[in-house]
This record gives C-alpha cells, structure tokens and sequence, in this order.
C-alpha cells in the first residue's frame, strides 16, 4: 500500500474555539478564545497524518468569499489542495469547552451546494482519488447535496477505492454505510441512532458493531469519549482506556482517532497495537486547543500507558485479557 491517503472534507467549517467557566444561558458568557483554526473532520484527519510523515490530498467543497485562510493552511502544511471553490462562505462553527470537560457546538451555516456543482465534484474527484489506496470520508454534507446521490458517490467511491474509511453523523452516516465502506468509527450516540436503540452496555455496543460488520464491512471502531474506544473486526474485539490527560477542549479528538486508525493500518500494523496509537494520539489532542501537534516521544508515552484489553466475545471479569505495554 502506498503512503498516501486523500480526506474528503464536504462541510468544511471554521472552527472558533473558545474556554470557559460554565455556560450560562440567558446571561453574558466571557469567553477566552482558543483559537480559530480553518478545520472540518476531513481536515482534521489530514493535519494528524501530514504530522505523523504521510503524503496527504484534501478536498471537497470550499466557500468562495472567505477561502483564503484554508488555500494558505494548506500550503503551510505541504498538503495537496482539490477542493472545489463554489459560491458562498465555508460556515462558522463556534465550539466552547466549559472546566469540566463539556463542549457545546454552535454550527452555523454555510454555502449550498447546487445540482451541477455536485455532479461536476462527483464526476472529478472518483477520477483523482483512484490514485489512492485508502481515501477517508467525514463529517456532515453541506446544504443542497442530496443523500441519495451521496449514496451514489460513496458507492461509486467503494468500487474505485478498496479502503474507504468514513466517519459521520445523522441522516449523512446512514446514506454513506449503503456503501460499505471498510472502516467507520460511529461514536456511541451515532451507533444508537443507526441500531435503533440504546447500548448502554459494552456488550450491548459490540453486538451492534457486530451487526455492522455483518452488511461486509471490515472494520467497526466506536468511540466512547473518556472511556475509550472498541474494535471490531475479524481479527478480535478490543478495548482500549485511554490515559488520564489534562483536558484543554475534547474537540477534534474523534478525527485524531481516525487519523491514528488509518496511520496503524497504513503502517501495516496489527489491530492491537493501531487501537493503542489511536487512542493516545485521541488522548494527545484533548491536551491541546488546536488538532495536529503531534511529540513523538510524548505519543510513546502516552501509547505505553494505554489499557487494552481483548474481549472474546463480550466484556466480563472473568472472561477478559490485559495488556498495558
């Protein structure tokens, strides 16, 4: 497998971030900002890959009027840039970490997609990403694109690209699992909303990822916040506990994790030691107000003090193998 990878970023956002105490609603909040950083989850994905050495392409759709900040993050990077430029501005997202840990989104809106702007991106983009062996595909679909030729693409995607990774919410994951894709990562809420109902438990969590897998595909890796993640695949069950971490804003964290899930696999790592990455990787970011700063040496750390425990075939205490290094 060559070491390159594409993220495909169709909603991209710039991403106010900002700290403080407690919201309180109905009153005046001071804020402390963090930072505002062009961003989007395919974005993300590929700030953490280009820091860990692959070669990555990013594209999808870009607002016209305030554009500018993204083309020169992407230069500054060394990152290859195929977004597409349409009317309109890329939205703003303003997220706020309160002390104990809690984000609240505000997503704005943005540009709308027109018929023939995503027809010309569908025709376009399947003839340059079946350059790549493992193309990533994230977050929310702009305004316009309808979830039936979503579903279309993501098909046309799957027969083009062995390895397509996905990572999304709502209405949007429904429409691109139809493609079976060979790796999601759904966080526990998604998970529920795609099974039908609650997974309160871990085995209640597996047994839905199971269900997953069974509509072929490969990889299953639900995200559970501060309790860590699981892995589903042929090869086992994992669960790993990530270490405890200073938390400066949780967002991002997600895409770390898919970031460090594809680098592991890229790597031609095995599922245990991919899982550790990507958890301390996940970990790593939550101590920062910006996604993409990556030590290694502190990554080694972090990844030593990951717990992973192999579940066969549910968590029990009598039933479940540790392994801390």
């Amino acid at each position: 497998m060559n070491k390159k990878v594409a993220t495909i970023t169709l909603n991209p956002a710039y991403d106010l971030i900002g700290l403080v105490e407690n919201i309180k609603t109905g009153e005046v909040n001071l804020i402390q900002t963090a930072g505002l950083y062009p961003a989007g989850k395919g974005i993300n994905v590929g700030k953490i890959l280009k820091t860990l050495g692959i070669n990555v392409t990013v594209g999808g759709f870009l607002g016209k009027e305030n554009q500018s900040t993204f083309q020169k993050h992407f230069a500054e990077l060394g990152i290859v840039n195929r977004f597409q430029v349409v009317e309109g501005r890329t939205r703003t997202n303003v997220k706020l970490t309160e002390q104990n840990g809690l984000v609240t989104d505000f997503n704005f809106s943005g540009f709308s997609v027109s018929k023939e702007e995503w027809q010309r991106f569908a025709k376009d983009s399947i003839q340059w990403l079946s350059e790549f062996s493992m193309v990533c595909v994230s977050g929310s679909l702009p305004e316009g694109v309808e979830l039936d030729d979503f579903t279309e693409w993501m098909q046309r995607l799957r027969e083009t690209c062995m390895c397509v990774v996905f990572d999304s919410s709502r209405e949007a994951l429904t429409a691109g699992l139809k493609a079976l894709p060979w790796m999601v990562k759904p966080n526990r809420r998604e998970l529920e909303i795609w099974a039908g109902r609650p997974l309160p438990t871990f085995e209640d969590i597996i047994t839905a990822a199971h269900q997953l897998r069974a509509t072929e595909i490969s990889h299953v890796v639900v995200s559970l916040g501060e309790e860590g993640a699981i892995l589903v695949n042929s090869a086992g069950i994992w669960l790993a506990k990530p270490p405890h971490c200073e938390i400066v804003s949780t967002v991002g964290a997600g895409d770390a994790m898919v970031g460090g899930l594809i680098y592991g696999l890229m790597m031609g790592q095995d599922s245990e030691h991919t899982l550790r990455l990507a958890t301390a990787v996940s970990a790593m970011t939550v101590s920062q107000s910006n996604i993409g700063s990556i030590d290694r040496q502190q990554l080694a750390r972090l990844m030593a003090k990951v717990e992973l425990t192999a579940l066969t075939p549910y968590p029990s205490k009598n039933n479940n193998k540790k392994r801390t290094s």
